[in-house]
């Protein structure tokens, strides 16, 4: 798969995890680019966080994302090509204090071919944990707005976010999450 000046966020994406499949390097999606893709674009990312599920060298790493264009300057890659940039936060996979997080396969572009990313109800506590824990209200908006065009499992939420010592903030994500659904009606 070929990056070029005109590639969406979407096709970095799945040209990023098909190469780390390739090379035997299983990864994750997360962060902002993830909230991306379940909000189809609501949201805007131009960072790609992958977290990595296996070991792996840095040479291999450089191997994969070198096969696709990407250089490393320290701990990001970056393409001449386009503004999208890859990171590999280190692990393990985790939203908050929840080390229990299982990623799903998620069929994206054209090809339909799928990733590894997190849920939908993942990916918006993920943009959660941003707000709750420093105030990122742009995380909070995306939250929001995964919550508008996905089926996220609330309640698993509201539990999460009283173990996280969040329960006022869900509060203020339930209450901007009515405001956004009644300006969506007729």
């Amino acid at each position: 798969m070929k990056i070029n000046a005109k590639s969406t966020l979407q096709t970095v994406v799945l040209a990023v995890a098909v190469a780390l499949e390739n090379a035997g390097i299983h990864a994750v999606l997360t962060g902002g680019a993830c909230a991306t893709i379940h909000t189809a674009g609501g949201y805007a990312s131009e960072d790609v966080d992958f977290i990595l599920e296996s070991a792996s060298s840095q040479k291999k790493l450089d191997d994969a994302m070198g096969g696709l264009g990407f250089r490393r300057h320290r701990d990001q890659y970056f393409h001449p090509q386009t503004r999208f940039f890859v990171e590999f936060p280190s692990g393990p996979l985790g939203i908050g204090r929840d080390l229990s997080v299982k990623p799903v396969r998620k069929r994206i572009g054209p090809s339909g071919s799928a990733i590894r990313i997190l849920s939908a109800t993942d990916s918006c506590r993920d943009r959660l944990a941003a707000f709750y824990h420093w105030n990122d209200r742009q995380s909070l908006s995306a939250a929001v707005s995964i919550a508008l065009k996905n089926r996220v499992e609330i309640n698993r939420i509201r539990a999460w976010s009283a173990r996280e010592g969040a329960s006022e903030r869900f509060a203020e994500f339930t209450q901007e999450l009515a405001r956004a659904r009644k300006r969506r009606r007729p």
